[in-house]
């Protein structure tokens, strides 16, 4: 009885370890409420209830697990909205998802058409929810996956395109606003009228056109291009047409999402950041929506929006709205040839031929022999220029593209071929010319420059050898100015000694060059120390020509120079000592300090 009890409890105990661990996975018995969340094995994705915005509607929805913004990448019922919090989502026995109401009535079904004996839903690392036969989980054999059907967002490894032999057509639609997951008027897809190109459109008006894949990126799109991070690539075959795109790292998350104001735009982010970092965003300007020029015309956005004619080409004088025309036309017989035009965005493929086998010269003959054919271009130019794509009537939406990397060739009218080369090379010589002289006067200043450069450092060379040779001559001199004057040179010992280490009690008052002390030699005889300020600017040569003078000079009245010192940086000067009733009083008949002073 024990033994059963004990067997009863940890049975009991397995049971709530089950459930309060995240599940990847629900089967026909188990069931998802609101409240409850279902977590990838990865922990990368999370499928729960939610409210959009300010609305008070449940979704069932998908979104990065441990993403702080909570941005939904796939909505279930995004048509169907419940109003409350009684929705519960269940996996029925014939492998149909099913979210049902507080009444048991049928909120979203996924509609699935296979079957499976024993069927799970799961949602897999990649963010796709699937419904599989759990007997054989280890295949893609899905019954139903979400991923073929997008709501506004395509993550890593999820087809857009076409299912040619089910006619399944995986495309993205627009949320109608951040608070209706619903669909709006905005889809992303790939269109296969003529060769494969992926168009966001506004209802049923194409809005931005990417351009047509040649094998490194989208002729009109370069930002949807591989790079460190990134991985893209169109598959076309006798049984799908898709696009799909990968990620490198995997600790970088990404995804393609159709805004609901009807821009196309890649967004980025890692674990730790606070949000998403936008990428690209499309249409970015004027030229990218879709034939603002007409037919026959570029965009160019270089300076300002503008549209040109192609060379051999002339605006529509009867409908300016619809672009250009040819300047002369098709004769319809070999006379006429082609004209190559590089650095733009291919035109609209709709409607296009093309074989992927072709070479280019053999493309060129195919088009040059139809009436019909207005232009040829390479489909693949990543190993070099391969395959055929051939245009049928007006050629539209073209724009000028710097990152563009192929070429096309419209057919024209002999004689227009003829012009348009000659006036080609006429620019292409002026064009050097002008090169050649912009080099030519950039060298020019260049060697001025440089000229000047060696002038200045010559005459700064100079300048500082002047002024050392006129320093050594002056310290010479100094030292000639020293001998002559055949005063005795104090040391500092000496002076610091005599005056208490320049004591303050010793000041006998303060001029504008420095302070006078009093000082005892050793020999007891007493001494003025005149000692410049080192603040003071009185220079060097000042302070000789003072020593020099002073020392020439003699007067019954006049203060007798003893000597001087010029050590560790100090200019002293060393007088006799004089008492009251000095020279300063009988000139000036200044009331005299305690001792009279020194000239200061």
């Amino acid at each position: 009885m024990e033994a059963f009890s004990l067997l009863l409890l940890c049975f009991s105990l397995l049971n709530l370890i089950q459930f309060c661990a995240p599940r990847d996975t629900i089967n026909t018995l188990q069931s998802i409420s609101d409240g409850e969340t279902l977590v990838s094995a990865d922990e990368t994705f999370a499928l729960r209830f939610f409210s959009p915005g300010t609305s008070k509607n449940r979704y069932v929805g998908i979104w990065f697990n441990k993403d702080p913004t909570k941005a939904i990448v796939w909505v279930a019922n995004r048509k169907t909205p419940l109003t409350d919090s009684s929705g519960v989502l269940k996996v029925n026995t014939t492998g149909i998802l099913v979210l049902l109401d507080s009444n048991n009535s049928l909120i979203w079904s996924s509609n699935t058409t296979g079957s499976a004996r024993s069927p799970v839903a799961k949602l897999l690392n990649s963010g796709n929810f699937v419904v599989q036969d759990d007997s054989n989980s280890d295949t893609e054999d899905f019954v139903w996956q979400s991923f073929a059907y997008p709501g506004d967002t395509i993550l890593p490894g999820q087809k857009l395109g076409r299912n040619l032999a089910t006619g399944l057509n995986r495309r993205a639609t627009s949320w109608k606003s951040s608070d209706d997951p619903s669909p709006g008027s905005f889809s992303y897809q790939v269109e296969i009228d003529g060769y494969p190109q992926l168009v966001l459109r506004d209802g049923t008006t194409k809005r931005f056109r990417f351009g047509s894949w040649n094998g490194i990126q989208f002729s009109g799109g370069p930002q949807l291009k591989n790079d460190s991070v990134f991985r893209f690539s169109i598959i076309s075959d006798e049984e799908e047409t898709y696009s799909v795109f990968w990620l490198v790292d995997s600790s970088v998350h990404q995804r393609v999402q159709i805004t609901s104001d009807g821009f196309c735009q890649r967004a980025s982010w890692s674990a730790g950041n606070t949000g998403w970092t936008r990428i690209s965003h499309l249409p970015v300007d004027y030229c990218d929506y879709y034939g603002n020029c007409g037919a026959y015309a570029s965009c160019d956005t270089t300076r300002f929006p503008m549209c040109n004619c192609l060379d051999g080409f002339v605006q529509n004088t009867t409908d300016s709205s619809s672009g250009c025309v040819r300047r002369t036309s098709l004769s319809c017989n070999h006379s006429d040839g082609f004209v190559k035009f590089s650095g733009l965005k291919l035109p609209d493929t709709e409607g296009t031929r093309f074989n992927r086998s072709m070479r280019l010269e053999d493309c060129r003959i195919l088009c040059w022999n139809d009436c019909s054919c207005m232009a040829y271009a390479a489909l693949d130019v990543s190993k070099g220029p391969n395959g055929c794509l051939l245009w049928f009537g007006n050629l539209i939406d073209m724009k000028v593209m710097n990152a563009s990397v192929e070429d096309i060739y419209i057919k024209m009218a002999g004689k227009e071929v003829e012009a348009i080369e000659q006036n080609r090379s006429t620019k292409s010589k002026k064009r050097k010319q002008k090169i050649i002289i912009a080099v030519s006067c950039v060298l020019s200043f260049g060697i001025l420059i440089l000229c000047l450069a060696f002038i200045i450092y010559g005459w700064k060379k100079y300048h500082k050898g002047k002024i050392k040779e006129e320093t050594e001559s002056g310290a010479i001199n100094s030292h000639h100015d020293e001998d002559d004057l055949e005063l005795p040179l104090f040391d500092m010992c000496t002076v610091t000694s005599a005056t208490s280490n320049f004591s303050s009690d010793n000041i006998l008052g303060t001029g504008g060059f420095g302070s006078v002390y009093k000082g005892i030699l050793e020999n007891g005889r007493e001494i003025a120390v005149k000692r410049l300020s080192q603040n003071s600017s009185q220079g060097l040569q000042e302070f000789k020509n003072e020593v020099m003078h002073i020392a020439k000079l003699q007067h019954r009245n006049l203060v007798k120079l003893l000597g001087y010192c010029i050590q560790a940086g100090e200019r002293i000067l060393i007088y006799e000592f004089m008492r009251n009733k000095s020279l300063d009083f009988f000139i000036f008949g200044l009331i005299p300090l305690n001792h009279a002073l020194p000239f200061i």
